[in-house]
């Protein structure tokens, strides 16, 4: 019997300062959100942080996850300064990211946009963040609280679910929408946790939240990974034909 072949989602690694393991500076991933798009059946495979032929290097994989990470740079989106909460900027994975994210779209590849994720794509699709929530009683920082999903999306049918408990790490959230997008869910706050995009070529949903912390235990957060790499399968096996 033929294995599967597991479909390729493309992550954009992440800058670190050190890690313990490589001794020195690194790319990484969180193995968590690695693990999860293994466990629906996607091979994950990190790719470099450089903005150099963006949609040819796509144009090689079936799907893309975009994670979450530190802060974008609020020049980004057309800020006036910089908040003091503002922290991790690196302008090297702002321009890629928001690359990423743009070409994503384009292509039609599935795309799963998780945290930072989220609020990358707002911005590339010309809308703003708050730079800061208001402080420690504001923010959303080691929070799991209930999100009330929209009915009828991309996010309820792939969680199976009109409610969810979010594992939450941002002190940022969505202000302006970005042109075409809608809220797919909310927190009690109001704060925007979800966002689609109607007329996206290709399947797309984004969470504010970190599906991967719980995906091992909770079947609606591994439903998101489940339904990336459903997509991208539906993806290659059309390309083949």
């Amino acid at each position: 019997m033929t294995t599967p072949v597991r479909p390729l989602i493309a992550v954009p690694a992440r800058f670190a300062a050190t890690t313990s393991a490589l001794r020195y500076a690194a790319e990484v991933n969180a193995r968590a959100l690695i693990e999860a798009v293994w466990r629906a059946g996607g091979e994950p495979a990190s790719i470099h942080p450089a903005t150099t032929d963006v949609p040819a290097r796509l144009a090689r994989f079936d799907g893309v996850l975009l994670p979450g990470g530190g802060d974008l740079a609020p020049h980004r989106y057309g800020a006036p300064g910089v908040h003091d909460s503002v922290y991790d900027v690196d302008e090297t994975q702002d321009a890629f990211d928001l690359e990423v994210a743009r070409h994503a779209l384009d292509l039609g590849l599935p795309l799963l946009a998780v945290c930072r994720g989220l609020q990358v794509v707002n911005v590339a699709l010309g809308g703003t963040l708050e730079q800061d929530m208001g402080g420690p009683g504001g923010e959303h920082r080691h929070l799991v609280h209930p999100v009330e999903l929209q009915r009828g999306t991309l996010l309820e049918r792939a969680t199976g679910a009109q409610k969810a408990e979010a594992s939450c790490y941002h002190h940022q959230r969505v202000d302006r929408l970005g042109a075409g997008l809608t809220v797919t869910a909310r927190a009690a706050d109001g704060t925007v946790e979800g966002l689609e995009l109607p007329t996206a070529r290709g399947w797309f949903t984004a969470v504010q939240w970190h599906p991967e912390d719980t995906a091992h235990e909770d079947p609606a957060q591994q439903g998101l990974f489940d339904a990336l790499v459903q997509a991208a399968l539906v993806r290659a096996a059309r390309d083949r034909n």
